[in-house]
């Protein structure tokens, strides 16, 4: 087929990774970083171990993409724009619009903006890159890969929130999820690695965006990001679930009149940030808890408790339980976060295996040999499995 490339676009950066298919070989990857801002920063990897970086002033998307178009041929990484046969987009919110991938037209973008009132801090920004790339890359094909589609398989009884259905009805109001592509891959990995097609997974996806899925028979049963992302587990500045009274008594106290400010604190400014006053980052926390700073303490403790209360309660919705999957930054590397959450699962028969649960961002299974369910470490590869349903659409 070719060179398949698969992007990840935000409101000021651009990640992406070259893929030769269907060999799955990657050629290159990167990033642009402050996009917009001063001081933009372009970094690359390709070949042996080689890298590129370059710092300028960046002020567009489009600038961005001519930069890395222009440095994978200056480097000798493609020898012409020619190779690149195809493009898949990560696209945050598909709505119930688009149950998979889907090739971009006219008509797909115009869904894309309509959804972005779904995730207001993503789709804006992917549907405006997925068209200067559409722009300068005009005789390939381009495919939008949803977060929500793999969460499209819910029983109602798991997306519904109770409340009139008048609401579902005239304006989508729902659970939607998110991190659907991460959340595909791991539990089919792990599916292939109890050889059990299946088998009762809860893929645990934790970075500074958190979420926990049940997946039975490779299909998503329940997930813990709601209407947006921002519903669920504690996360890094997001606050997860909370009582919708609080924030009308909260916005009276501090003499909040627009419900946007307020969501914006409740993205932007709580979760473990909030909560510790330091950092949103597991490392900075585990640090300062370590020197004794006992709401870095807390806020590690609410972090594990939240994601073991979830894990609990899927084992309920799945009637067992076969595997337990931890992927993400958070996930892949932080041992000490990994053995918390599964001591408080011990009752359900969970053993980990302590010198094997110092893995960093390598597949293993951490579990001991005694251990009723299973528990894996599986790093994410959502570029991969933008390029594989890319492939499959071209």
């Amino acid at each position: 087929m070719g060179y398949v490339m698969a992007v990840n676009a935000g409101s000021s950066s651009l990640k992406w990774k070259l893929f030769l298919m269907p060999e799955e070989k990657i050629i290159a990857s990167g990033n642009v970083e402050r996009v917009g801002l001063k001081d933009s920063i372009v970094g690359i990897k390709y070949g042996d171990g080689e890298s590129y970086k370059e710092i300028l002033d960046i002020e567009s998307h489009k600038k961005a993409l001519t930069i890395i178009l222009d440095a994978l041929k200056s480097l000798n990484i493609i020898d012409s724009i020619e190779e690149m046969t195809a493009v898949g987009h990560r696209v945050v919110a598909g709505g119930e619009y688009f149950n998979e991938s889907v090739i971009i037209d006219d008509d797909v973008l115009e869904k894309i903006d309509e959804l972005a009132e779904f995730a207001p801090l993503h789709n804006p920004a992917e549907a405006a890159v997925i068209r200067v790339f559409k722009e300068l890359l005009p005789n390939i094909t381009h495919v939008a890969v949803f977060d929500t589609a793999f969460h499209q398989t819910m029983p109602q009884e798991n997306y519904l929130y109770s409340i009139p259905m008048e609401y579902y009805d005239k304006y989508k109001a729902r659970r939607y999820g998110a991190h659907g592509t991460s959340h595909k891959y791991v539990s089919e990995r792990a599916a292939e690695l109890l050889g059990k097609k299946d088998a009762k997974i809860i893929t645990c996806h934790l970075g500074n965006g958190a979420s926990i899925t049940a997946v039975e028979n490779g299909k998503s049963v329940d997930t813990s990001m709601g209407f947006t992302p921002l519903a669920g587990l504690t996360m890094g500045t997001r606050s997860g679930d909370i009582d919708p009274s609080l924030i009308a008594y909260l916005m009276e106290k501090e003499n909040i009149t627009d419900i946007y400010e307020f969501i914006d604190i409740l993205n932007t400014k709580s979760g473990l940030l909030g909560l510790s006053g330091i950092s949103s980052d597991m490392r900075d926390l585990r640090d300062a808890s370590r020197k004794g700073n006992e709401r870095a303490t807390l806020a590690l403790n609410i972090f594990r408790n939240r994601v073991a209360k979830y894990i609990g309660s899927y084992i309920a919705t799945l009637n067992g339980c076969d595997a337990i999957v931890f992927t993400g930054g958070i996930g892949e590397n932080d041992r000490s976060t990994r053995a918390g959450i599964c001591s408080q699962l011990s009752w359900l028969g969970v053993d980990i295996d302590l010198e094997a649960n110092e893995a960093r961002g390598e597949e293993k299974e951490i579990s001991t040999k005694d251990s009723r369910v299973k528990v894996y470490v599986i790093p994410t590869e959502e570029e991969l499995m933008i390029a594989r349903d890319v492939y499959r659409l071209s």
